[in-house]
């Protein structure tokens, strides 16, 4: 595949009327060994986040061992690429079908559950044909916990509530040749606390259920950068939950694991869109809802964005911020709902025919494309030149961090 420098060239080169895909291969490079050394503990890439074979690829290639998968489809894709990876099936809810082929054809022996009812489906899906047990199976009980210290909540649809835990817990002891605890604080956690209040509600299930934990999974949430959500340093997450998980009344060798699935990704595309129409301060680009850009019209994300004009140049930084203003996307579609308020900053002058890179497009944004419409096509290039933003330059934030909390 053609390397290009920069979006600007990408323009020059292709001046194109679809939306082109970037990839920066060496940005999912530097956060995977970034996660690989100094988590302290095992990562699994929550391929859902982005399950482009090729990023699945390089995150092998920088240290990233384990996949967090949740579905049999993601199970198949994953292990035709890597055929020696962990592949840990963590939905709380499978088919006993996709349970089987899991188990039988990929060598998948970690399930995740939060209901007796899937730790039978799961015992009956992985017996052997005459009925006897599996012995190998590594399960994780998911806990619900709070989600309010992140951008998006996770909080509603999975996990069984502390009060209800123990018998769960005790229960798969019994079956489990290993017995993990996880959970998920949303995504895009704002501050390493989010960790510590989950981490205490797992002490609790613990201590109720009075059985040995051979894994702690702290579950995804790890954020990246966007304007008006600059986290902490990563380093402070994992200090924190390290501390933590040092003081659960687990066995003497359990291990930690964490699902990073925006942080390994989020740096790793961006996109360029082609302004068509502009009405005021809203701008008509061709890529929207039911594409890359789902999350900035269902949820209104925020991306970075900058503008590409027509000669191919790259501006921003010479434009005085008195001459940037707001505006508001509609994508391509016929939808009134392909819409994204923003706002998104870009210079007054932008108009018809001019380009826009948006950036930190790498997590939920290419896996959300869609055809609706006829839409959806475009190239996908390489660029060189580093994202938008990133916490794995080397530039750690000097801030004091005000927003990392310790009960201890």
């Amino acid at each position: 595949m053609l390397e290009h420098p920069d979006a600007p060239a990408v323009v020059r080169a292709l001046a194109p009327d679809e939306p082109v895909i970037l990839n920066r291969p060496h940005a999912a490079a530097r956060a995977a060994r970034f996660f690989a050394t100094k988590f302290p503990g095992k990562s699994l890439y929550a391929v859902k986040a982005n399950p482009s074979p090729d990023l699945v690829q390089i995150l092998w290639d920088n240290g990233i061992t384990h996949y967090d998968v949740a579905s049999i489809a993601e199970v198949r894709m994953v292990r035709g690429v890597l055929p020696t990876a962990t592949l840990c099936f963590m939905h709380p809810v499978k088919t006993a079908s996709a349970i089987r082929e899991a188990y039988r054809v990929h060598g998948v022996r970690t399930f995740s559950l939060d209901t007796q009812e899937e730790l039978e489906k799961i015992l009956a899906a992985t017996a052997d044909d005459e009925g006897n047990l599996a012995a190998d199976l590594r399960l994780c009980v998911r806990l619900r916990v709070s989600s309010e210290y992140s951008e998006l909540s996770l909080a509603s649809k999975f996990g069984i509530d502390l009060a209800d835990a123990a018998p769960l817990l005790q229960a798969t002891r019994q079956v489990a040749d290993w017995l993990g605890v996880c959970f998920h604080v949303g995504s895009q956690a704002m501050t390493p606390f989010a960790y510590v209040q989950a981490l205490e509600r797992a002490r609790a299930a613990i201590a109720d259920a009075g059985v040995v934990i051979d894994m702690i999974d702290v579950g995804g949430g790890f954020p990246s950068s966007y304007p008006g959500m600059e986290p902490p340093p990563l380093e402070d997450y994992f200090a924190i939950i390290h501390r933590h998980f040092e003081a659960l009344p687990i066995a003497y060798n359990a291990e930690l694991w964490c699902e990073p699935g925006r942080a390994l990704s989020a740096e790793y595309n961006s996109l360029i869109v082609k302004v068509e129409k502009r009405r005021g301060d809203e701008l008509y680009i061709n890529d929207g809802a039911y594409g890359a850009l789902y999350d900035a019209a269902h949820v209104a994300w925020r991306f970075p964005v900058r503008h590409l004009p027509r000669g191919g140049s790259n501006d921003n930084a010479a434009i005085d911020v008195a001459e940037m203003q707001e505006f508001s996307f509609y994508g391509p579609t016929c939808d009134d709902a392909d819409f994204m308020e923003g706002p998104f900053m870009l210079p007054a002058e932008i108009k018809a025919g001019d380009w826009i890179e948006v950036g930190m497009l790498g997590a939920y944004g290419a896996a959300m494309r869609t055809a609706f419409n006829g839409f959806g096509q475009g190239d996908v290039v390489t660029v060189s030149d580093e994202p938008m933003a990133s916490l794995y330059t080397g530039r750690k934030d000097p801030r004091v961090s005000d927003n990392v909390v310790s009960l201890r």
